[in-house]
């Protein structure tokens, strides 16, 4: 007896929607009425939670969407959740609701009904925005005896996931339902969507719930480094003479751009699209505008103008001033710009087995963003900013091979299959001997098979580990040089003589060597003049040492038999 009763309370509800819709048209109330995005099946009632939200409760048993259920499930008195529902949207992001059924008479704690986003694939630019498709779906409805052009209010602080709507060219906002179509963003600037009339948040990952966000390159979870600030200020500089002048250049591609203007002279956008055609724009009215299919904001306060524009700009912007009065105009700048050689995924290569189990990866590619061309990779390596992405390794062909090749079903691939690995062989000799060299080796991909043979593969394979250097520094000790020692006294007690030094080869230990320079080598000897007259005549030559001294010296400055080349 209670199934008859659930159905015609649920009946009357759907009615009651049809009712209002009808009403609203019929007797020109002042809000139309959107049917819900899901229309969910009356096979139970509506029970309200603490929130004041309905969700649909099943009281009955239904076998057709019962699910096997987990522990917990069963110990909180739940059913299994039950199928994903269809998208509410084909593209630009939607939602789907899956239920569950309350096993013990409709007291069990917690919701029966989640939800998560779908179709998240952009939509085509021609299909327009989704809260502008809802307002002009009531251009047909009258409201108050008169059909306007409904177009959409956004970024409403206070109801974010209701329809305002406001009549083209007429003084009229109205609420046009109270809850837009699951799916609608709650504002312009970000993913976050309205379902079931709540703001739910929404990550750059298109999840609900999700705290991922963009970094300042529009890249998801990134780090930033695809893209570098690029702030300053100018002066304006123009005159009757030259009253036109371009002050900033920002790039195709450029994000977050704010342009602020103090002075008299009027900003100009040039814009230069990758295929050559090219728009201007002379700001004066403040106000939105596209330009070069790149949205852009302009406000004019007293002597200040404010430029801005989200990004990812379209096209290369140029932005000039005109002059206007004699004084220079303030301008400061900031966007972020991206590297223009960036890297990026290639898709994963062909799996290393057919079947009983593989591997396969992927590698990273230099592109030229702006022509979608692939570089070498020295053009990605040439900013400090851009990191390669590490390769990704993942399993393939896992189903078993045909009896013929059973080896591979006796046990998992990376049992007897190692994975490939670098193999180095050894360094050359050092360009040079001391000084600083270099030496290279030779590095390869190796693969060992089930009979252990090694045989020399694909470098792509090994990419899931760091390629070995191929070349190295080497002898960066610094080569041996000339030592001199303190000058030996005079030969001579009076008068003009010699005095001698000993000079040795000292490498980078200190140990006496070999291998200095023998054009660079000090002097031994040299003239020295004692200040005492002698009381005989001397010679005019100076006067040698005598041999057991100069003996002495020899043996000290080559001690060994040794080689000019460093041992």
């Amino acid at each position: 007896m209670d199934r008859p009763s659930v159905l015609t309370r649920e009946t009357c509800v759907v009615l009651c929607v049809l009712f209002s819709a009808v009403q609203s048209e019929t007797g020109q109330s002042q809000s139309a009425y959107f049917l819900p995005e899901f229309a969910l099946s009356p096979q139970g009632s509506f029970l309200e939670d603490t929130t004041g939200e309905q969700f649909l409760t099943y009281r009955y048993d239904d076998q057709t969407s019962r699910m096997t259920r987990s522990d917990a499930d069963r110990d909180v008195g739940w059913d299994a959740w039950g199928s994903w529902s269809e998208c509410s949207r084909t593209c630009g992001g939607g939602a789907s609701y899956s239920l569950r059924r309350c096993l013990n008479g409709g007291n069990c704690k917690g919701r029966n009904i989640r939800y998560r986003t779908c179709s998240n694939t952009d939509c085509p630019l021609e299909s327009g925005d989704f809260r502008t498709q809802q307002c002009s779906a009531h251009n047909d409805i009258k409201y108050q005896g008169q059909t306007y052009e409904w177009i959409p209010v956004t970024n409403d602080p206070v109801a974010p996931c209701a329809l305002k709507c406001h009549a083209r060219g007429k003084n009229l906002v109205v609420e046009l339902a109270p809850k837009v179509l699951d799916g609608t963003r709650c504002r312009t600037d970000s993913l976050d969507m309205c379902i079931n009339g709540i703001c739910q948040e929404v990550g750059c990952d298109r999840q609900l719930g999700s705290n991922a966000r963009e970094d300042n390159c529009g890249v998801c979870t990134g780090n930033g480094s695809t893209c570098r600030l690029v702030r300053g200020q100018t002066l304006s500089h123009v005159s009757p003479d030259e009253p036109l002048k371009t002050m900033i250049e920002v790039p195709l591609g450029s994000r977050h751009l704010r342009v602020t203007a103090k002075g008299p002279d009027v900003i100009i956008i040039e814009t230069h699209a990758p295929h050559g055609t090219g728009e201007e724009l002379i700001l004066g009215s403040p106000g939105s505008y596209i330009i070069g299919n790149t949205s852009v904001d302009f406000q004019r306060v007293s002597d200040s103008q404010t430029l801005r524009s989200r990004g990812p700009l379209a096209a290369d912007l140029i932005i000039k001033v005109k002059y206007s009065a004699p004084r220079d105009t303030v301008l400061q700048f900031l966007f972020y710009q991206p590297i223009r050689y960036q890297w990026r995924e290639t898709d994963f290569f062909p799996c290393s087995v057919t079947c009983g189990g593989g591997y396969q990866l992927n590698s990273a590619e230099c592109v030229d963003i702006r022509h979608n061309t692939i570089l070498p990779e020295q053009h990605c390596q040439s900013y400090p900013e851009n990191t390669k992405p590490k390769p990704k390794l993942k399993e393939c062909n896992m189903d078993p091979c045909p009896e013929s090749d059973g080896f591979k079903e006796v046990m998992p691939y990376d049992h007897f299959q190692p994975l490939p690995r670098w193999e180095q062989n050894p360094w050359t000799s050092c360009s040079v001997s001391c000084g600083g060299g270099s030496q290279e080796r030779s590095v390869v991909c190796v693969e060992e098979d089930v009979h252990s043979q090694i045989a020399q593969v694909e470098e792509w394979k090994c990419m899931h580990s760091p390629r070995p250097e191929v070349k190295q520094d080497c002898n960066t000790f610094e080569c041996p040089q000339w030592s001199a020692m303190e000058w030996s006294q005079c030969t001579v007690t009076c008068g003009r003589g010699l005095r001698y030094r000993v000079v040795l080869c000292i490498d980078h230990r200190g140990q006496h060597t070999g291998g200095c320079n023998a054009r660079l080598k000090p002097h031994i000897k040299e003239d020295c003049l004692v200040p005492i007259a002698c009381h005989k005549p001397r010679e005019s030559l100076p006067v040698e040492a005598k041999q057991p001294w100069l003996k002495q010296a020899n043996e000290l400055q080559e001690p060994r038999a040794t080689s000019e080349e460093p041992s």
